[in-house]
């Protein structure tokens, strides 16, 4: 995410960065190559020019310019105008006092709006909510049905009434349905075209007039950049969207779109797609954003995939085998899994406070490392697993055929559980030295 926009900014903090005192000469020098690279990044050139103005007064002051350090009053500077121009502050979906909350998704063909439809509606069914799913798209071969899979795999019940009735009429039904069975949030998922037209355009005001939606979510492609901000304008312009939803943010996007919707369309980003899986959805943070760009990294996402992952029935088992010393390998395998949970390394990695993007292009991490030890461990019997002291020479062999391993794979398995085995056994106080768990000492795993 942002690669090359990163590499760009911060191959123009370094000239800061290697001179003890600034002029405005080099601030503007600086500023130049910081345009460039967000006019390479696809971000709209009006957008470009109010930026590098406001930055550029502000760092030509003298609370720069006489600073000691101007290099990193410069990044600060440029830090909270990124954070400015996505929007300062997070902004939440509309939730009504009085349910249904009726959620419109609109956007072009191929957008994502079905998909992401299920993945909002899956997030508030976490939070306690009852949402409904409607289709509305009845133009689209196997819109209907792609709906209902989705809505299947997230366990949120989908209301239609095929293809012969007005998109407008099935809203209307679907909201009607939603007050009888006490379904306190509606998503209706809208049809797209390949590129808008006035036809469309009718349609979703029709749709909009029949149930007055609190929320109407425009569906954009980060990756199309200039692209996703025309659409977002002419679809605020038309139907007068409340947010933004940017997909694709995993892939190796500019990020133009990111820091140029919120500015052309004055409505804010609030979410971002960041993988294909259902659960890949996170709420848009402005400042976390720009410390991504800048590479700062974005510790407080990375805990918050940590917390949504993480058991706590788990937790509180694992730290009872942990006091009585039966961690087994099984224990071992589901910490891993909660990781993976997570994403993948590289995401995760992303996140960490100065790994660049750019560092990590040339790294092969190996996700199905973890898929070759669930299979080692599946491999075993369960003796072997509460017991790996049992598993000799012949056991090993066997569990290496089973899993599709080698012994040396099996070796390698059972090393790592034993170090860990043994640094849980320190920290428990079941080795000399120990440390004990306190009142509030609870070991929060995964490790």
């Amino acid at each position: 995410m942002f690669q090359n926009l990163q590499d760009k900014i911060n191959a123009a903090f370094k000239k800061f960065k290697n001179k003890g005192k600034l002029t405005e000469k080099d601030v503007k020098e600086g500023m130049r190559e910081i345009k460039l690279a967000l006019l390479e990044a696809d971000v709209n050139f009006k957008v470009v020019r109010e930026f590098i103005n406001q930055v550029t007064a502000r760092a030509v002051g003298s609370e720069v310019l006489e600073s000691l350090m101007p290099a990193q009053q410069i990044i600060k500077i440029v830090n909270e105008e990124l954070t400015a121009l996505m929007g300062g502050t997070t902004v939440k979906l509309t939730i009504s006092p009085k349910p249904p909350t009726v959620i419109m998704m609109v956007g072009l063909q191929g957008s994502g709006k079905t998909t992401h439809a299920a993945k909002i509606a899956n997030m508030l069914k976490k939070q306690g909510k009852r949402p409904l799913l409607v289709a509305c798209d009845i133009y689209r071969p196997a819109a209907i049905k792609q709906l209902q899979i989705v809505g299947a795999q997230v366990g949120v019940p989908v209301f239609e009434l095929g293809d012969r009735q007005k998109p407008a009429d099935i809203a209307k039904a679907g909201l009607a349905h939603a007050v009888k069975h006490g379904n306190d949030v509606v998503l209706i998922d809208t049809a797209g075209r390949l590129q808008i037209d006035e036809a469309m355009m009718e349609e979703l005001s029709d749709i909009k007039q029949s149930v007055s939606p609190h929320e109407i979510l425009l569906v954009v492609d980060s990756m199309t950049g200039q692209d996703a901000v025309n659409v977002a304008e002419v679809f605020n312009e038309k139907i007068e969207i409340t947010g933004v939803i940017l997909t694709k943010l995993d892939g190796d996007t500019r990020g133009g779109a990111a820091l140029s919707v919120r500015y052309v369309t004055g409505k804010p980003i609030k979410y971002v797609g960041t993988g294909e899986k259902l659960d890949a959805i996170e709420p848009f943070h402005p400042e976390r954003m720009a410390s991504r760009i800048l590479g700062m990294g974005d510790v407080l996402s990375l805990i918050e995939k940590a917390e949504a992952a993480f058991d706590e029935k788990k937790a509180e088992e694992l730290e009872r085998k942990l006091r009585e010393q039966s961690f087994s390998l099984s224990d071992y395998l589901n910490q891993f899994k909660q990781i993976k949970n997570m994403g993948s390394m590289e995401q995760l990695l992303s996140m960490m406070p100065g790994v660049k993007p750019g560092a990590l292009k040339d790294v092969k991490i190996d996700e199905r490392q973890i898929s070759r030890m669930e299979a080692i461990i599946l491999s075993m019997t369960q003796r072997e697993r509460d017991k790996p002291d049992v598993i000799n020479a012949s056991r090993k062999k066997r569990i290496a055929a089973g899993s599709g391993t080698s012994v040396e794979e099996v070796n390698k398995l059972l090393r790592q559980y034993d170090q860990t085995n043994k640094l849980m056994k320190q920290f428990t106080g079941g080795a000399p030295g120990g440390k004990k768990f306190g009142k509030k000492g609870r070991m929060n795993m995964p490790f």
